[in-house]
C-alpha cells in the first residue's frame, strides 16, 4: 500500500542556513517573531550585542537584535549583518554639539573627574559627551550614592591639576542632596538636575511617549514606569531608553547644562 521499506525510515532535510543580507539603509525586512515591519534606519551597540532600528511607515521606531534568521524579506528568513561602508562620511559634530575632533589621540589622563551618582548617568554622560571628554583626557566615574562623597574627596584631593565634577540626582532647592555638596573647597563643583531619576532627563519625545508617568513614593521609580508603559523589566526599559538618546537633542535641557558646566568646569586651562 505504501509501497517500498516502511522500517527504512525517512531522508533527513539539511537545515538551509539564512542568507546574510547586508542591513544599507532603508531596506525594508520584517521582523519574523513580531511582525513588525520597516526601514532600516540605524544601528545601535548595546550590552547584549548589536541590534538594527527599524522604522515603520507611520514614522514609529524600534529596534531588534540582529541574530541569525530573525528578519523576513518577501516572507523568507535572512541573517542581517551590518554593511561594510568604504570611507564613510564623518560627521562635523560630535553627540554633544561640539565639533567632533578627528585624527587626535585622546590627552593622557589630566587628572581631573566626573563623578556621576549611578551607572546609568555614567552612561549617559559618556554617550553625549564621551568624544570631548577623551579629548580632553577627562574620565567618567560612577559615584555610587552623594553619601560616599566626602570619604572619595578625602582620597582623591582635589587640587587646581586635578578638579572634580559631581552631577547629582534629584538636586533641588532645600533637599538633603543639596546640604551634603555645600562647602567643598573651590576644586570641587557640584551640579545637578531636578529629575527623581537620569530616565526622566530622556525627553519622552525621544522614547515615543507623550509623557513620564507618575510613580507613588514607595513604589521603586524604574520598576512602577516599566510597569505602566508595558517596557518589561527595568533591564528592557533602560535599554529602550538608552538605545533612543544619539545627541544632546534627546535630553533635557536642565541636565544638558548641568553636565556642560562640569565639561567646562575639569578642562579649564591651568
Amino acid at each position: 500500500m505504501y509501497g517500498g521499506d516502511i522500517y527504512a525510515g525517512h531522508a533527513r532535510k539539511q537545515k538551509l542556513k539564512a542568507p546574510e543580507i547586508p542591513a544599507d539603509k532603508d531596506l525594508v525586512v520584517e521582523d519574523a517573531a513580531t511582525g513588525f515591519c520597516g526601514a532600516v534606519v540605524g544601528f545601535e551597540k548595546t550590552y547584549d550585542g548589536l541590534f538594527v532600528r527599524l522604522e515603520d511607515g507611520r514614522g514609529n521606531r524600534r529596534i531588534f537584535a540582529m541574530r541569525e534568521a530573525a528578519f523576513l524579506i518577501d516572507g523568507k528568513p535572512v541573517t542581517l549583518v551590518r554593511p561594510k561602508v568604504e570611507g564613510p562620511k564623518k560627521p562635523t559634530q560630535s553627540a554633544s554639539g561640539s565639533v567632533r575632533v578627528e585624527n587626535l589621540k585622546a590627552k593622557v589622563a589630566r587628572g581631573s573627574r566626573i563623578w556621576v551618582e549611578g551607572i546609568h548617568d555614567a552612561a549617559l554622560v559618556e554617550r553625549v559627551w564621551g568624544h570631548d571628554l577623551r579629548v580632553e583626557g577627562v574620565v567618567v566615574e560612577q559615584l555610587e550614592g552623594l553619601d560616599n562623597l566626602a570619604d572619595r574627596l578625602a582620597v582623591f584631593g582635589p587640587s587646581r591639576q586635578q578638579r572634580v565634577g559631581v552631577l547629582a540626582d534629584h538636586l533641588v532647592e532645600g533637599s538633603k542632596e543639596t546640604r551634603m555638596v555645600q562647602g567643598l573647597g573651590p576644586h570641587v563643583l557640584v551640579t545637578g538636575h531636578p529629575y527623581i531619576d537620569i530616565w526622566q532627563a530622556v525627553r519622552p519625545a525621544a522614547v515615543k511617549i507623550k509623557e513620564w508617568p507618575t510613580v507613588p513614593r514607595g513604589e521603586d521609580w524604574k520598576t512602577g514606569v516599566c510597569k505602566r508603559l508595558g517596557w518589561g523589566t527595568p533591564q528592557d526599559g533602560w535599554r529602550r531608553v538608552y538605545s533612543a538618546v544619539t545627541s544632546f537633542r534627546d535630553l533635557e535641557a536642565p541636565l544638558i547644562g548641568a553636565v556642560e558646566r562640569l565639561v567646562d568646569f575639569v578642562t579649564e586651562p591651568e
